[in-house]
């Protein structure tokens, strides 16, 4: 009689809206919910799995070593493939997605193995509700880069050809031999994957305005060059407000300053109103080429169209932005973030939120610089060698360091130093900016480390030296 696992995997607790939450696993954080229109049905360990499906008497069929399985995944549907410590297929199959096809996952790989410790998994993505529900089940699940796992087919076979079975058997095969020189999933607080949903999400939607604010100026340099004069910020409340009533060059001759001071008060200008309005009162007057009417008209359509959207963009901006803030806010290590020069309560978060908060995720800050993207990669064969800037790397987590870094240099002096150092080496700005966001994430690793606070007398040593 096997003896059941003394960790929990997960329950699923029903909603009236047929949706399934995961409970949290003792001991580890559950990356995701479970949501599906069928009766609660529990997941369940493997020891668990095998008692309730009558397989505790089949010993023949267990193993007392370590499996790995693979698992392609897709919308609708899975492909599984167990194998054995010396390469043996043990099961495949395809599973649905769902609740039903988690238990029939678990069911497979229990037939082979008696705790959840002694399965490695791996699978072309970290996140998820799938991902989620492995993790709490307690199996070492490895994110494999699709990159890496086509690389790795083209180890064993070079004609090219490609299936949903085989993609599986690849990837059981590659965390059976190489599964060293990948990640494990991390096990991030449940906050920590608050803060990055709403931390991306916040990045999406001033990247999104930011396609929407190029679209409108492109628009306006083809028939109303004054606006793009008066206004150097198209997102701005006072652009936004102006360009909503006068969208061509004709609404914008009428426009008097009583109603161009009007529409800056509705949207908030306080300081310096009559100022402005006597600069966008002159500026709208000013003679420019312009379009047929009937072009320009035509132009105004969507000039009010798009400045309706960026409108609308700016206020779910702010409105994740004050969530994000509070949700960041709340956790642990806030407060040593926020200690670090150049990071604020959103900066901070997306930081918080690539990184995560797993305190055993990275080996040392060698580790999460790379995973940042500042470390520099070489490349060396024969006499030449070169060191060029990491492209494979986590691009939101690269786009906030370097943010990071540009910020830090008006309030960290041994930042702005480093930064002095490396122009005066003949390194241009993003050069510069990315060995600063690298020595940043060094620093940031001790701190998260020891639990510390910034000092910034500890983090920059040789300034201390050099003014002695």
């Amino acid at each position: 009689m096997l003896v059941p696992s003394r960790r929990r995997v997960s329950t699923c607790s029903g909603r009236a809206d047929g949706a399934l939450l995961l409970d949290r696993a003792p001991g580890r954080s559950v990356r995701g919910s479970t949501a599906g229109g069928m009766s609660c049905l529990e997941h369940r360990s493997i020891s668990a799995l095998r008692v309730l499906s009558g397989l505790e008497g089949m010993s023949s069929g267990r193993r007392s070593g370590v499996i790995y399985v693979g698992i392609d995944w897709a919308e609708a549907h899975h492909d599984a493939c167990v194998m054995d410590e010396a390469g043996t297929v043990l099961a495949k199959g395809r599973v649905p997605e769902g609740v039903e096809g988690l238990a029939k996952l678990h069911e497979m790989v229990s037939a082979h193995a008696e705790e959840p410790e002694q399965v490695v998994v791996g699978i072309e993505t970290d996140r998820g509700l799938l991902v989620g529900a492995l993790v709490a089940s307690d199996y070492r699940v490895y994110a494999i880069n699709p990159m890496a796992a086509s690389r790795y087919r083209d180890r064993h076979q070079v004609s090219g050809a490609k299936s949903d079975p085989g993609d599986a058997k690849v990837l059981a095969d590659l965390v059976r031999t190489d599964r060293r020189n990948h990640r494990e999933v991390a096990g991030d607080s449940e906050l920590a994957e608050a803060i990055k949903v709403l931390a991306r999400a916040h990045q999406r939607m001033v990247w999104a305005r930011a396609r929407q604010t190029n679209q409108l100026r492109s628009a306006l340099r083809e028939f109303y060059p004054a606006a793009l004069e008066v206004f150097d910020d198209l997102d701005s409340s006072d652009a936004l407000a102006v360009l909503g009533v006068a969208p061509t060059p004709a609404l914008g001759r009428q426009l008097s300053r009583s109603k161009i001071k009007k529409a800056l008060e509705r949207e908030g200008r306080r300081r310096n109103l009559d100022q402005r309005t006597a600069e966008i009162f002159e500026g709208m007057r000013t003679p420019q080429l312009e379009a047929p009417q009937l072009v320009a008209e035509a132009f105004g359509s969507t000039v009010v169209s798009t400045v309706a959207i960026i409108s609308s963009m700016n206020t779910e901006i702010t409105r994740l932005q004050d969530e994000l803030e509070r949700r960041f806010e709340s956790h642990p290590d806030a407060e040593i973030l926020r200690s670090l020069p150049g990071l604020g309560s959103v900066l901070g978060a997306r930081v918080l939120a690539e990184f995560g908060d797993d305190p055993t995720r990275y080996a040392d800050a060698r580790a999460r610089r790379n995973y940042a993207g500042t470390a520099p990669i070489t490349r060396a064969s024969g006499t030449r060698r070169v060191v060029l800037a990491r492209m494979a790397r986590n691009k939101r987590l690269a786009d906030g360091m370097y943010l990071w870094a540009f910020c830090s240099l008006q309030t960290s002096p041994g930042a702005r130093a480093s930064y002095d150092r490396q122009r005066s080496a003949g390194k241009t700005h993003h050069q510069a900016l990315r060995s600063l966001g690298n020595r940043w994430a060094g620093i940031l690793h001790g701190c998260l480390t020891h639990r510390t606070v910034y000092d910034e007398d500890v983090a920059w040593p040789s300034r201390i030296e050099a003014a002695a």
